[in-house]
């Protein structure tokens, strides 16, 4: 099994579409693929990180996501549980949780906001990220303006895991865009994918 990690530089920079795209197109490829989410955080009216990812798995959306863990407040997970008067938890309660089934192939696990993001009473994204050491993580940024500072402030906080850059919504037709991949790649360094099948390739 290949754990990968699935990390963004901020909220809404489209870490739940990017997951469920590259795990519709393994599972394409034969590839048998599950996600967890191990705490979810929402408002009234917002569509569940859940149940997309179920969609994308041919999961329920209370396997991806345990139904103690999903908080009906628009903040981030632990702050929700405390608005909410439920039990706080910890970076290792969320890592002990995970449940993968038996001869899975590929195996994703989104954080919840920013690298940084509080994610559990004692830490952040990063810091659950350290606890389950995936095999990669999938970092997700948007392509256009201030991407290359959010880049490097999240890759600074992941430092020692490897980090796979996914430049959400890349037009190749932007000059900005085309310009903030050639920064992230030449100068920078790092490996950088603007496409599903980029994704899916790297981690087949």
């Amino acid at each position: 099994m290949q754990l990968v990690g699935v990390a963004g530089t901020g909220t809404d920079v489209g870490k739940t579409w990017v997951t469920a795209a590259v795990a519709r197109a393994l599972r394409s490829d034969g590839v048998s693929v599950a996600a967890r989410k191990p705490a979810q955080s929402f408002g009234p009216d917002d569509v569940l990180d859940a149940v997309v990812l179920g969609a994308a798995t041919d999961e329920t959306p209370e396997v991806v996501c345990r139904p103690d863990r999903w908080y009906e407040v628009p903040m981030a997970p632990p702050m929700a549980a405390s608005a909410l008067g439920r039990p706080s938890f910890t970076v290792a309660d969320l890592a002990r949780e995970l449940r993968w089934p038996d001869g899975l192939e590929v195996g994703f696990v989104e954080t919840a906001g920013g690298v940084r993001s509080p994610i559990a009473a004692d830490g952040d994204c990063a810091a659950l990220l350290r606890a389950v050491a995936p095999d990669i993580v999938l970092l997700i940024a948007d392509a256009g303006l201030g991407t290359i500072n959010a880049v490097r402030l999240s890759l600074d906080a992941l430092s020692g895991l490897r980090t796979l850059v996914v430049l959400n919504r890349y037009d190749g037709r932007d000059s900005l865009h085309r310009a903030n991949r050639a920064w992230l790649t030449e100068r920078d360094g790092n490996q950088v994918a603007t496409s599903i099948e980029e994704l899916a390739t790297a981690l087949q």
